[in-house]
């Protein structure tokens, strides 16, 4: 009995340092000796949907049943929609300085899951794109062990083993059983329902668990129910009505802001992304924001501050001083613009981010003047990825100035092939 306890809490311990995978091994050692133990068995449960933990609130991947809405729904009016942005309401600079997406979307200083993972264009692409592993809800108390057990069990077929099927089929006897008066389970309900596609069922249940407890997750996977149906406008209702409940909730704030910024409505965004700073001034993403949003406001000093906090917790990677050094160098701090594009070249994994580096230097070099040096960055952009159309086109201008206009020919045809490719990439690569 001593022993077992100790390879008990030796297993817990491996959770709480986030070592997954050796928990859940020893809980299968200690299942093999008792298979009827029930606390190993919640705990490798646990361990198992940590080990492909990802926040699902902000997975927005599209599948085949948002591609039919978007292809059947009629076109909206510009502000209320999220596949027509409004036009830019700051008073700032336009859309055609900041960078924008092909939906006409700006790109904002943080790199999220739902735009890393990017959408399917095609049906034939949202039927192969496999499904990522989504977050594990934490395990909430209950008056009976058998709903604990229960609760694990669910999570385990939905999050770990993927099957939504057999999930919303236990969920729905669950629900049935605690006579429909467990929010939790109806949370769960809605959550198999929005992965299916079945977006006006998913709405039902959020809808009714709210009504019997008020919790932060369930507006935002409300919130999410209606970004997917395209009703922005109903989103930014829903947080405020959240807001109402939980008064500085910072991730309330973030979801208005979001929204904002993909409605293209800078100042709004703004000013919810500094609330969120009053709140939490270590927020990484707004403060990534933050700093993009003072870049492209031609306030590179102000970006600068931000982006230096960055340094202050300890991030370091080719993003963050890759903007650093375009932030030196409009503001005109030369002697740390070389020194941060070196660390960034040093730090890129890949010659994606090399090529984002080189090509960041090539505005360096034409803003000094040294056309020599801006032709050579051109060059080394293209080596380390040849499909970027707007280096071709930089490097057209350059050879048009030069007189060689046959040069000039060639590389106006690899910028037509290299833009039907792919899109053209940012120079300010978000954190």
């Amino acid at each position: 009995m001593g022993l077992e306890m100790e390879l008990l809490l030796l297993a817990w311990s491996y959770f709480r340092h986030r070592k997954f995978q050796l928990c859940a091994d020893l809980c299968m050692q200690m299942l093999e000796k008792s298979p009827y133990d029930q606390i190993e068995w919640i705990l490798k449960a646990r361990a198992l949907n940590e080990v492909v933990y990802i926040d699902e609130i902000d997975i927005d991947q599209e599948g085949i049943a948002g591609m039919i809405l978007n292809k059947n729904a009629q076109v909206p009016r510009p502000g209320t929609s999220l596949k027509l942005p409004g036009s830019n309401q700051t008073g700032g600079p336009s859309p055609a300085v900041r960078p924008i997406t092909q939906a006409g979307i700006p790109i904002t200083g943080f790199l999220r899951p739902s735009v890393q993972s990017g959408r399917p264009s095609t049906m034939e692409q949202a039927i192969r794109t496999p499904r990522t592993a989504y977050t594990a809800y934490p395990i909430t108390s209950s008056s009976g062990r058998f709903f604990k057990l229960v609760m694990a069990l669910f999570e385990y077929i939905f999050h770990h083993e993927n099957d939504v099927k057999t999930a919303v089929d236990l969920a729905a006897l669950s629900t049935e059983h605690s006579q429909y008066k467990d929010w939790w389970w109806k949370v769960q309900i809605g959550e198999c329902y929005y992965r299916l596609g079945m977006y006006l069922e998913a709405e039902k249940q959020f809808k009714s668990a709210l009504k019997q407890q008020e919790m932060v997750d369930t507006f935002l996977y409300l919130a999410k129910v209606y970004i997917s149906l395209d009703q922005p406008v109903t989103a930014l209702n829903l947080f405020k009505q959240g807001l109402d409940k939980f008064p500085g909730e910072v991730t309330l704030l973030c979801g208005i802001a979001r929204i904002y910024e993909e409605m293209n409505n800078i100042s709004s965004a703004t000013e919810y992304h500094k609330e969120v700073l009053k709140q939490d001034n270590t927020q990484v993403e707004v403060t990534a924001c933050t700093g993009s949003n003072h870049f492209y406001s031609d306030q590179p000093e102000a970006a600068l501050w931000f982006y230096r906090r960055f340094l202050q917790k300890g991030v370091y990677n080719c993003q963050l001083f890759n903007n650093l050094g375009l932030c030196c160098f409009y503001a005109q701090q030369y002697d740390m613009t070389l020194t941060s594009f070196e660390h960034a070249l040093s730090l890129a994994e890949n010659e994606e981010e090399v090529a984002e580096v080189w090509h960041n230097l090539e505005h360096v070099a034409v803003g000094i003047g040294d056309m020599n040096l801006a032709h050579q960055c051109f060059r080394l952009g293209l080596v380390n990825s040849n499909n970027r159309a707007e280096t071709y086109n930089n490097l057209a201008v350059l050879e048009m100035r030069k007189g060689h206009v046959k040069h000039m020919g060639d590389l106006q045809r690899s910028y037509i092939a290299a833009q039907k490719s792919e899109a053209a990439f940012p120079d300010h690569l978000g954190t």
